[in-house]
């Protein structure tokens, strides 16, 4: 019997957007190759997203041809360091797991280069076909976040070293944004897609079914969640924004992440009411917030990096009917203004454009989005994207 090795370090019931897109994807993946009596192998983390979110999950599952199997990662507060360690974990328990066992495909999904290079490993040493699904140009941010000379000389260059040969083995490279097509150029032999992130299940309800409660307080709300670090760049443009607009707007910041301390510091500095930081809660509980928002927030740090990339949060908040402020450049800042009705695009970490707009705008109550929910439904991307998969076995 075939088997497919599937590679993805986020995986549910963990938070996040690794974890969104790949949950359904391999089991999609598993339903068409079951036809074909191809075996699906998940290796992926026990949920680690967030220190402060703490969910229970099997270290291993099996139903039907889809076999997940989650490894232990010591705890950690999402700092650097402490990624390091934990891909180190992952790596060398994978590695161990494929001992002597030959796939026939391996895909790998991934943000941080690493869970590419571990597919590239696996699939060179056996001369297996490999198909990665890229989220994120690794090298690209990082050679913006590296502020030191020292990382820049000493690290840059192997991580270079470690994305030429991933990529130039791989048979198939999918880039979930349009932005990244530029860069991958250079990579001659490689067939390329485009199947982006798209709006799961649970946000394709109706908003209007879900619990809205009634303003005690005349405030506007604008509601952010997700990872807080320094991709997201919050403690740059919220506080000052909150200083600002005064007692009117109230912030609220749900997530967890590296850079959650610097925010919560300006916000001490300028002794701020209206923001509130809260942990992270499950999407159910999400849904709630979001449809008692009055604004939706994005933002990415101003990192040229950034220009390309096409954030998976986009998906998730355009399924309701408010406002969304971004706070992005580059395609996704396009991708926005094109695609998604009644939203607001300013420039990343200019907190006068975020105020000016909140102080002149007056959030509209009907927002007709069902267009956009029909054209990025996930399932239908998944089930594009898992026969494209298929067609390398």
């Amino acid at each position: 019997m075939k088997r497919i090795v599937y590679l993805t370090f986020y995986f549910q019931p963990d938070l996040c957007a690794g974890s969104f897109r790949n949950s359904p994807l391999a089991i999609e993946l598993a339903k068409q190759a079951r036809e074909k009596d191809i075996i699906v192998d998940v290796y992926t983390t026990l949920p680690n997203r967030y220190s402060t979110f703490e969910q229970s999950a099997p270290k291993f599952e099996e139903e039907g041809n889809l076999r997940i199997h989650r490894i232990s990662l010591p705890a950690h507060k999402s700092g650097m360091l402490d990624q390091v360690f934990s891909f180190k974990t992952f790596y060398l328990e994978v590695i161990k797991l494929n001992k002597n066992k030959r796939p026939d495909l391996v895909f790998a999904s991934s943000s941080r280069l690493f869970t590419a290079y571990l597919g590239y490993t696996i699939a060179k040493k056996s001369n297996s076909p490999l198909y990665l699904d890229i989220r994120d140009i690794f090298v690209d941010t990082m050679s913006d976040v590296f502020k030191s000379k020292i990382l820049k000389l000493g690290i840059l260059p192997i991580l270079k070293l470690i994305e030429n040969k991933t990529f130039n083995y791989a048979k198939h490279i999918n880039l979930i944004s349009g932005g990244f097509k530029s860069y991958f150029s250079k990579f001659k032999n490689t067939e390329f897609t485009f199947y982006t992130n798209g709006i799961d299940e649970e946000f394709l309800v109706s908003f209007s079914s879900i619990e809205k409660k009634d303003k005690i307080i005349s405030k506007k709300s604008i509601v952010y969640a997700g990872n807080i670090g320094e991709g997201q760049g919050l403690h740059k443009v919220i506080p000052h924004a909150a200083n600002e607009l005064g007692s009117e707007f109230e912030f609220t910041v749900i997530g967890d992440g590296g850079t959650k301390k610097l925010l919560n510091d300006e916000i001490e500095k300028l002794s701020l009411c209206n923001v509130v930081l809260k942990k992270p809660v499950n999407r159910k509980e999400l849904q709630v917030i979001y449809n008692n928002a009055d604004y939706l927030f994005i933002h990415l740090n101003d990192y040229p990096a950034f220009r390309k990339v096409l954030p998976s949060k986009i998906f998730e908040l355009a399924t309701f009917g408010k406002p969304i402020i971004a706070g992005v450049s580059g395609f996704a800042a396009e991708f926005i203004k094109n695609e998604v009705s009644d939203s607001y695009v300013f420039e990343p970490c200019n907190s006068k454009q975020l105020v000016e707009f909140l102080k002149t705008d007056m959030p509209s109550n009907s927002i007709d989005r069902e267009e956009f929910k029909l054209k990025y439904k996930r399932s239908y991307i998944n089930k594009l994207m898992a026969k494209s998969i298929l067609s390398y076995t």
